[in-house]
């Protein structure tokens, strides 16, 4: 049996095998049996996780931005151990000495060796970014999903709150902050939690706006759950897509921040490596000694386009309307 539309009238109707013999030749074609399958799936059903994973796998940018952050960690990690050298080690008789093989990134105008103070850098820069970027993610998707799944007067002021807060450039009250606190890590990431949710909470909001009418939400009311375990159980797990590339780009705008203050002089406070440190202290003999800025400003640069990297190939399998 087949459908056919050369008929006149109704173009959806099957015939059956006794109104085929009537019909004139060249008119039908028989279905092969292998067509006749109709029972059988061309295509196994992945879940949403599943399809992501497969997308992301399949990015060869993204693949190569998580073998240089696992790269990075690792010289966080183990860069100063392979070496017998401390960060603050000074040596004047090798002051500013190109690289060799005792000195693989050479050495400042301390004699302390460069590779050591760089890895020791990555340890506080990669610190800093995904500190920054964790504590952000939880106070963007409270606030933004208490905004969003209240609604009303309450989504009103509480957004009123973020235009206020976002109307003063970001990086001055990071300054303030650091004037206020010292220079140290610990106030980097303070300072950097002040105004960093803001975008997340935004995001977070529109999020539960799309989804909290839709019909599971419905469903959990009726069974008597309650406005918490809805809010943390159905609708944030269901927005977890956009908040994980938004909290991947926060880490190296974290970086970038943490280098840029350093490098002004109100970030880490020196004799503590920091690539923008390192990078401060190589600029006076930056034509002379070049190797002195190249190697911070390659960490960092590799760092932060290897997290872009990430958030793009995330952002591209994480949107279900690309999911094939």
């Amino acid at each position: 049996m087949k459908k056919t539309t050369d008929l006149p009238g109704d173009e959806a109707e099957y015939l059956t095998e006794g109104e085929i013999a009537c019909l004139p030749d060249g008119l039908f074609e028989r279905l092969p049996d292998g067509e006749k399958q109709t029972d059988v799936i061309n295509r196994p059903s992945v879940s949403y996780w599943e399809n992501a994973r497969s997308k992301l796998m399949a990015d060869p940018l993204a693949m190569a931005g998580f073998v240089v952050i696992a790269l990075m960690i690792a010289l966080a990690v183990a860069g100063p151990m392979i070496r017998p050298y401390a960060y603050d080690e000074q040596n004047y008789s090798v002051i500013n000495q190109t690289p060799d093989g005792d000195h693989w990134f050479g050495t400042d105008k301390f004699g302390r060796d460069l590779f050591v103070r760089v890895a020791y850098g990555a340890r506080i820069s990669l610190t800093v970014g995904v500190a920054a970027a964790f504590i952000n993610m939880v106070i963007g998707v409270i606030y933004g999903g208490i905004s969003g799944f209240v609604g009303g007067r309450t989504d009103m002021l509480m957004m009123r709150i973020v235009d206020i807060i976002m109307a003063v450039p970001s990086l001055l009250y990071i300054i303030l902050v650091m004037v206020f606190l010292g220079a140290h890590m610990h106030s980097i990431i303070i300072a950097l939690c002040f105004t960093y949710w803001l975008g997340t909470a935004r995001i977070v909001r529109a999020q539960i706006l799309s989804i909290k009418s839709q019909d599971f939400v419905l469903a959990a009311k009726v069974i008597g759950e309650s406005d918490l375990k809805i809010l943390l159980r159905h609708l944030i797990p269901n927005s977890m897509g956009p908040i994980i590339v938004t909290v991947t780009f926060l880490i190296p705008q974290a970086i970038f921040y943490e280098a840029f203050l350093s490098f002004i002089g109100i970030g880490i406070a020196v004799p503590v490596a920091s690539w923008g440190t390192l990078a401060n202290d190589s600029l006076s003999n930056m034509n002379t000694y070049p190797h002195l800025m190249l190697f911070p400003a390659l960490a960092i640069s590799i760092t932060i386009f290897a997290f872009n990297f990430i958030g793009d190939g995330l952002r591209d399998a994480l949107d279900p309307r690309l999911k094939r």
